[in-house]
């Protein structure tokens, strides 16, 4: 069964979506995106996946703002049409359609809506179980990376680098410290301090980030707000990314060499196990 996708205020099978060749996020990226989670057929963080969209809009001065309940509703509806029990669902939100101009299109334009499911194994895979081995790069992103934008080529770049050199992701670098990855936070534990890189506008503040700070004062750890250089993070106790994708993953491995003895770390395993249990306690 080919997938329903939603366009536009309509569902259609997957093949017959179209969008058009003028569409701005086509022509310069001029668009935003969430992922929702989806466990047991719920989704996870809804409501805060819906905040940061408007921020995004807002940061981007798009002229108009989505209805939230609009949006949960064809949320539920992909959800059901393609029978998804675990993976995610990608809404993907452009300026519209208009003749190609570096200046934006007038304001009474519709905004693209695109929204579409996607099947994964999210709970249980290899990277939980043996942990991620990442390298690291120089962060060559734009200075707004806290807004999510589809702009996505130098993350993408580098993922596809790290992987053509045997690495799982990659860790980027700015001015001698660890911003984030391509599609995540960055975590590591000291003495039983977890430090994680301020939320400013050089890293995307994740919504799963959110959660497992909460989730972490719950296990008694202390959040340590600052940024970490590499040799931090290879001499770390434990090491971790954090994602709707990978919720609590532990990274075992950078730049070839290994964190302690190479093998997940006990509180990452703690901390994955709290969130979860914590978002199905929530999901809608």
């Amino acid at each position: 069964m080919n997938r329903i996708v939603y366009l536009n205020g309509h569902f259609s099978d997957e093949k017959d979506a179209k969008i058009s060749i003028f569409d701005r996020s086509f022509l310069f990226s001029d668009s935003v995106y969430e992922v929702t989670t989806v466990l047991d057929g719920k989704m996870i963080d809804f409501d805060n996946h819906m905040k940061r969209l408007d921020r995004s809009m807002s940061e981007l001065k798009f002229p108009k703002m989505l209805n939230h309940d609009s949006i949960k509703k064809f949320h539920k509806d992909l959800i059901v049409k393609n029978e998804l029990k675990e993976g995610i669902i990608y809404l993907h939100v452009s300026r519209g359609v208009a003749d190609r101009s570096f200046n934006f299109p007038p304001k009474n334009i519709d905004l693209t809506v695109v929204a579409f499911t996607q099947e994964k194994k999210l709970l249980k895979n290899d990277e939980v179980a043996n942990g991620i081995r990442v390298m690291t790069v120089e962060d060559k992103r734009w200075k707004r990376c806290d807004i999510k934008t589809t702009q996505l080529l130098y993350p993408s770049f580098a993922k596809a680098q790290a992987s053509e050199k045997g690495f799982d992701d990659a860790w980027m670098l700015r001015d001698g410290y660890i911003s984030e990855g391509t599609s995540n936070n960055a975590w590591i534990i000291k003495s039983g301090n977890i430090l994680t890189r301020e939320a400013d506008e050089l890293i995307l503040n994740g919504i799963t980030r959110q959660s497992v700070i909460n989730c972490a004062k719950l296990l008694g750890y202390k959040i340590s707000y600052k940024g970490f250089t590499l040799d931090d993070a290879i001499t770390a106790d434990e090491a971790f990314i954090t994602s709707a994708t990978t919720f609590v993953t532990p990274v075992v491995n950078i730049n070839g060499k290994q964190i302690k003895d190479g093998k997940p770390g006990k509180f990452t395993g703690q901390l994955r196990e709290e969130y979860i249990k914590n978002s199905l306690k929530t999901a809608i």
